[in-house]
């Protein structure tokens, strides 16, 4: 038989609860708050819901039909498996590397994405200044809010890029390329997947309009997002700010800039008009890659559009090792869609990839908190790489390469 031991109690005294009580000074700042609140880039796309009408978050966060591709895209990435090694020196690691020949301090860059400021009335502006603090490019899209003399004189300090579409008008867009160049870019990406729009079946159930439309639904939708629509209605109207010249409607430029009877010979065009650096967006097969690089192109990205094109196509981070063998010695290849997290971008480079582009991820940081939102998405990201190389045993992205399996 055991004996059962006597607790002796006390009573507890002010210096042993002192330190177990974890009081934070009060943040009175509502953005920054909230922002606080974020330990993730899915923590940013909550706060971003509650933030914006359901039409606007509906087009960052859906995407085309069934929504197959993008939920394939973020599957593949949950089965990636780093090769940890252990007893290596990670007490600092360096996330830097370089983009088409350019310092970057991490291997990240800002994709374009359209209608910016609908999203977050600070726009294009705010997200290439954030980009210009963490030391990374920023792509403008010629669907964008700002236009590109607009955004160099903000941010002359940035490494900014501008996003190209072809469009049937070869002379509209030789006029463009020249003010691009005129601007002060010296990089161009060519987007190539979008021979007709995507069927993006959350903005037609949303009655989604750019700018949008004050009916019987928005009216109630402002109710809940005063503050959104504040901004949106005392700010300068949201327009396609590299196309003002354009007169008519949404869908008669979204036909006039996507050309179905796009063919490899206009990228040998494009690539005899520009002398600057030229990327191709969309590239879903080995063979396109290979032709793209045959045609003059210095970098390409592996995507499928974030899913907002064709559903069911190639999953980009399946398909990356594949065109990074066959063509990796000739460009830069970059990857995108499904990218939520630091680790995601880490993967990628260790599957083949000299950088990963985002743009859902600093929307859902723009959305949530502006300018200083799009630094929190930045800071997360880089936090959770260096971790994630810590915990890997590498002190250098390059060293992840073959160090990442996909399952």
């Amino acid at each position: 038989m055991t004996t059962r031991r006597r607790v002796v109690r006390r009573i507890p005294t002010w210096g042993a609860v002192a330190p177990l009580l974890g009081f934070r000074r009060p943040v009175w700042n509502g953005v920054d708050r909230r922002l606080a609140r974020a330990l993730s880039v899915k923590d940013l796309a909550r706060i971003a819901r509650r933030t914006t009408p359901r039409s606007v978050f509906d087009y960052v966060h859906g995407a085309a039909e069934d929504e197959l591709s993008l939920t394939r895209a973020r599957r593949a990435f949950a089965g990636v498996e780093f090769e940890p090694r252990v007893l290596h020196d990670v007490a600092e690691v360096d996330t830097s590397t370089t983009i088409l020949g350019r310092p970057a301090a991490f291997p990240l860059i800002m994709a374009p994405t359209g209608f910016t400021r609908m999203m977050q009335h600070e726009g294009e502006i705010a997200v290439a200044r954030a980009a210009e603090r963490a030391g990374v490019p920023y792509t403008l899209s010629t669907m964008g809010t700002t236009s590109p003399t607009e955004l160099q004189q903000e941010v002359p300090g940035g490494t900014n890029w501008f996003q190209l579409y072809l469009w049937k008008d070869r002379d509209g867009t030789r006029k463009l390329v020249d003010d691009v160049r005129r601007a002060g870019y010296d990089t161009l990406v060519l987007t190539v997947d979008t021979p007709v729009a995507g069927n993006r079946l959350r903005d037609a159930r949303n009655g989604l309009t750019i700018p949008p439309t004050l009916n019987l639904k928005t009216m109630w939708d402002m109710a809940w997002h005063p503050s959104w629509w504040f901004n949106v209605l005392t700010t300068d109207p949201i327009e396609f700010a590299s196309l003002r010249s354009f007169d008519g409607t949404v869908a008669e430029l979204v036909a006039k800039m996507f050309d179905p009877s796009l063919k490899i010979e206009d990228l040998a065009w494009l690539r005899e008009q520009w002398d600057g650096k030229l990327v191709v967006k969309g590239i879903q097969s080995v063979a396109d890659a290979q032709r793209v690089v045959d045609a003059g192109a210095d970098a390409l990205v592996v995507s499928n559009h974030g899913g907002r094109q064709l559903d069911r196509a190639p999953t980009p981070l399946r398909l990356l090792p594949e065109v990074a063998s066959a063509v990796g010695d000739r460009a830069e290849i970059f990857l995108d869609t499904g990218i939520l997290s630091g680790a995601d971008v880490l993967a990628a480079v260790g599957l083949g990839a000299d950088a990963c582009m985002v743009g859902r991820a600093y929307l859902y940081g723009l959305m949530a908190g502006g300018e200083r939102g799009v630094d929190r998405m930045l800071q997360i990201m880089r936090d959770e790489a260096v971790r994630t190389m810590q915990l890997s045993g590498v002190s250098t992205v390059a060293e992840l390469r073959g160090r990442v399996r996909l399952g």
